[in-house]
């Protein structure tokens, strides 16, 4: 597909108006939530620092404990998504986010690998609606013109998290030790897991399910959205002959699947950021947990305003195709840079913060491919089942690095697998992309 920068014609300022209220209401909470879900999916890569040596764990171990997170995440996902669509997020969302602050929390419990993998094996379980479920409810309320930002603007927690939980992580896990009989790996579990009991309570009754449901906006206002709405539902059908999409169309898509290999090179590249920086940091830096905490904000810090601003370009342009695969392609370079033989330290920080930023921009514009050739139940699955087989990654990211580790005792090979697999993102995306269509844009 030639990329073309088509700029969509201007918004009715009073259409505007409606759309930053919806944005205010539901963003800075659902940007809340996915901070909550993400310092208590990724908080053992910290746990680790202490638990390790307190529980004889072996790099492997820890990597595929880690990882089985997103056995479980996988298994569940679809039926997940599927079932937000039935009875509404609210009564979804709120539940589940109670369960994995109650299951997080109780990692504290762990006493050896066994444990270990099962409570996080169920942690993937729990949390395995959230995301996907996040990106289908934006689809209940924001037409694809607005719908790149606000992912971006939802996915701009995953560095936020990671600026708040470092500091706040290093500190527990230096002053919290032995207090009330527990490690201070124990705590940093059990204090970082209660706040997501809290605000999954909380969602039970503040999310709407969708526009027509909406106290806060006017008849008119509701009107105005809905209707949009229907417009983009039509557009969709004509591209596709006429047809609502099915719940099957998701899984015989071809785009589907190219999609889905490309979500797992973002995966590798992410979760391997996530669950390896402080040991890297501890390694070639320093040893001291808080100092660690605040030295791991850095490549987040950097992603936060880089990654909005993407998003809006690629939404303000039209323009998808590239913005993606320059951004992989800049992440595979970041990667392989960090790899060289004598690049550590502040200069491998360095590296690992411009692979993070190039990370982030691609997930902030990612979900708008998807989105835009799907709608209805195959819409519901097949955000799910991209987000399902991309996530694997996560299962397969950690634990081949820790593998690596024990094996060769060194981090370059893992770094020049997780660059290769941000060229294969960059592949896809160009591969998926190169055609657009019939009657239809991504």
């Amino acid at each position: 597909m030639k990329s073309k920068k088509t700029h969509a014609p201007p918004v009715p300022l009073a259409e505007e108006a409606i759309y930053r209220k919806i944005t205010w209401r539901l963003m800075p909470y659902l940007f809340l939530c996915y901070v909550l879900a993400y310092v208590d999916r990724v908080n053992v890569g910290f746990a680790k620092l202490q638990m390790q040596q307190d529980l004889a764990m072996s790099d492997s171990v820890y990597g595929m404990g880690a990882g089985i997170f997103f056995v479980g995440y996988f298994l569940f996902e679809v039926p997940a998504n599927m079932i937000l669509q039935r009875i509404g997020a609210r009564r979804w969302i709120g539940p589940i986010m109670i369960a994995w602050g109650v299951v997080s929390a109780c990692t504290l419990f762990v006493q050896g690998a066994f444990s270990y993998y099962v409570l996080r094996f169920i942690l993937g379980i729990v949390e395995s609606g959230f995301f996907p479920g996040v990106i289908l409810y934006l689809t209940y309320w924001y037409t694809s013109r607005h719908r790149a930002k606000m992912v971006a603007l939802f996915m701009s927690a995953v560095p936020v998290s990671g600026v708040i939980a470092g500091p706040i992580s290093g500190w527990i896990l230096e002053r919290m030790k032995d207090a009330g009989h527990l490690s201070s790996w124990q705590w940093l579990f059990l204090i970082e897991g209660i706040p997501s009991l809290i605000v999954g309570l909380i969602t039970l009754y503040y999310l709407t399910d969708h526009p027509g449901k909406a106290a806060w906006l006017s008849a008119e206002e509701k009107k105005i959205v809905l209707q949009r709405l229907e417009e983009e539902e039509q557009m969709k059908k004509s591209a596709s002959g006429g047809g609502k999409h099915r719940l099957i169309d998701a899984f015989r898509s071809v785009p589907v699947w190219m999609l889905s290999l490309a979500y797992f090179g973002m995966a590798a590249g992410n979760y391997g950021i996530s669950f390896w920086l402080p040991q890297v940091i501890k390694e070639t830096i320093t040893q001291n947990a808080i100092t660690i905490g605040w030295i791991s904000t850095i490549p987040w810090a950097a992603s936060i305003v880089v990654m909005i601003a993407f998003g809006h370009h690629s939404d303000a342009t039209g323009e998808r195709r590239w913005h993606l695969a320059l951004a992989g392609m800049l992440g595979a370079t970041a990667f392989a840079a960090s790899a060289i033989p004598g690049i550590s330290g502040v200069a491998g920080v360095a590296a690992l913060t411009v692979a993070t930023v190039a990370l982030m921009c691609e997930f902030a514009i990612f979900w708008a491919l998807p989105t835009a050739i799907l709608s209805g139940s195959a819409a519901a699955a097949g955000i799910a089942w991209i987000n399902s087989i991309g996530n694997l990654a996560g299962y397969v990211s950690p634990s081949a690095v820790g593998i690596i580790r024990d094996q060769t005792h060194s981090m370059v090979p893992a770094l020049l697998a997780l660059a290769g697999a941000q060229l294969m993102t960059a592949v896809m995306v160009l591969v998926v992309t190169r055609k657009r269509p019939a009657g239809g844009s991504i």
